[in-house]
């Protein structure tokens, strides 16, 4: 049975025949300081403190190499100075650094720099298959005052110079956006096509062919009337003239006023004839900066729309694995939505044009083509499209005649109620399901933010939001 008594306690042994000199009990070793616990020291015989052997590659908390062992490519050991309890001192180790396996040089005086040797930062930094460039470090604390402050300081500047970048890019990022709008709303009819047979690069040239014809058509009915009109207004104006100074009244004002005189001393002014350059340059340059964007518009386009099964894969690779096949579905649904509407827009915009076109080819308008094509295009834009091709065409009929202004006049007043009450809802209904309130007030914001092109993209907008609305956000408010 062991004896429990301590061992300052116990009386030292008692001489036994055969033994040899009687010998001192050893004292009880000093309690190991916090150092030598960590290290996996243990106090020697009495008297003496030394520290333990340590196994082989191992030195303790870090669990590094201990010198004298292998040290792993990229690791730098000390040796912490152990005060000798003897009496004297541990000469201090110097870092090492191991330059071939199984081989330590002193990292002061032969370890070339990582900075000059490439091979040295290798194998410091630890590089591998996995990690070509080195393994990665610990990450940085945040808790500090100034790092957080600092953060939050870069944060603010980030967000800053995106908004400064975006206001700057403005035009180039609703070029983009229009370009994506008119891709998703083309890709049913690319998607038709395929149905039929046609390879997707087939179908999409088909498909934009048909976009590039309309516009040339729009150009081409526009441009003789107006080259007409504008030659026959210069041929015309000395006789204009004539007529006004033949006139009584005219004449009267004339002689009393001097109208004539103020009108061709103002012609004359160097100062009216500058001005008046600038805003023909202006206008050239609208004229000019229109024309650039559209063919931007219709080359991205053609891109968006020949790569747009890659353009949704991609941002559906963006969602968490656990999600994507829903974040998928709601996508698609959405994109059908929008193509929907594009469609809708494009069949309302289409039965106003021909409906037009009929009208006035009966009624005896000029240039009856180019009116219903204006009034197509213009029916595009949300509530109140129709109303300014409505007031084109009204117009153009008074300058051909009372009584053509006047049928003109009554036949739009009820087209719109017919479209208004009839065509409109049942087209949007079946496209893009959203309710008439939701899309007035959206072509209103849209509208009162970026223009026409606003009240353009504000209606599928809606329709996207109402859906990951009733989709998302009320199944988890009725689960709470």
């Amino acid at each position: 049975m062991s004896d429990e008594t301590p061992s300052k306690d116990r009386p030292a042994s008692p001489e036994r025949p055969g033994d040899g000199p009687p010998t001192a009990v050893p004292a009880p070793a000093p309690p190991a300081d916090d150092d030598s616990a960590r290290d996996g020291e243990e106090p020697g015989p009495a008297g003496d403190s030394a520290p333990a052997s340590r196994p082989a590659g191992d030195d303790g908390e870090t669990g590094t190499p201990a010198t004298g062992g292998s040290v792993p490519l990229g690791d730098v050991s000390s040796i912490e100075d152990a005060p000798d309890r003897s009496g004297g001192e541990i000469e201090p180790a110097r870092p090492v650094v191991t330059t071939t396996p199984g081989a330590a040089v002193p990292a002061g005086d032969h370890a070339p720099d990582p900075a000059h040797d490439i091979e040295q930062r290798k194998r410091e930094a630890g590089v591998n298959q996995r990690f070509p460039f080195g393994r990665p470090g610990q990450p940085l604390g945040n808790a500090h005052p100034f790092v957080f402050g600092f953060t939050g300081a870069l944060g603010v500047i980030t967000a800053w110079l995106l908004v400064r970048a975006a206001v700057n890019a403005q035009s180039v990022i609703i070029m983009i956006v229009v370009a994506m709008f008119l891709a998703v709303g083309l890709n049913p009819a690319v998607e038709r096509l395929k149905r039929v047979g046609l390879s997707r690069g087939w179908a999409v040239a088909v498909v934009f062919l048909g976009v590039l014809l309309f516009f040339a058509g729009f150009v081409a009915s526009l441009v003789p009337p107006l080259t007409e009109q504008i030659t026959a207004l210069t041929r015309n104006v000395p006789q204009y003239i004539q007529q006004l100074q033949s006139n009584p009244k005219i004449a009267d004002w004339d002689r009393r006023y001097q109208l004539l005189q103020q009108a061709q001393n103002k012609i004359n002014d160097p100062s009216f004839q500058e001005a008046l350059a600038k805003r023909a340059y202006d206008v050239g340059k609208v004229a000019l900066s229109g024309t650039f964007q559209t063919l931007t518009i219709l080359i991205l386009t053609l891109y968006f729309l020949g790569s747009l099964p890659q353009i949704k894969t991609f941002f559906y690779q963006l969602a968490p694995r656990s999600r994507r096949a829903r974040v998928a579905l709601l996508g698609d649904e959405i994109l059908n939505r929008i193509g929907g509407y594009v469609a809708g827009q494009f069949t309302i915009a289409f039965i106003c044009g021909l409906t037009t076109y009929i009208f006035l080819e009966i009624l005896g308008v000029p240039y009856a083509l180019a009116l219903a094509l204006i009034v197509a295009v213009t029916d595009l834009i949300p509530l109140i499209g129709a109303t300014i091709g409505a007031v084109i065409v009204t117009f153009v009929a008074f300058l051909t005649g009372v009584p053509e202004g006047i049928a003109s006049l009554v036949f739009y007043v009820i087209y719109q109620q017919v479209e208004n009450y009839l065509v409109y809802p049942r087209v949007m209904k079946r496209t893009v399901d959203v309710q008439p309130a939701v899309t007035v007030v959206a072509a209103l914001v849209g509208g009162a933010l970026l223009g026409v092109i606003g009240a353009l993209l504000a209606i599928p907008t809606a329709a996207a939001i109402s859906l990951v609305i009733r989709e998302v956000f009320m199944p988890r408010q009725e689960s709470l």
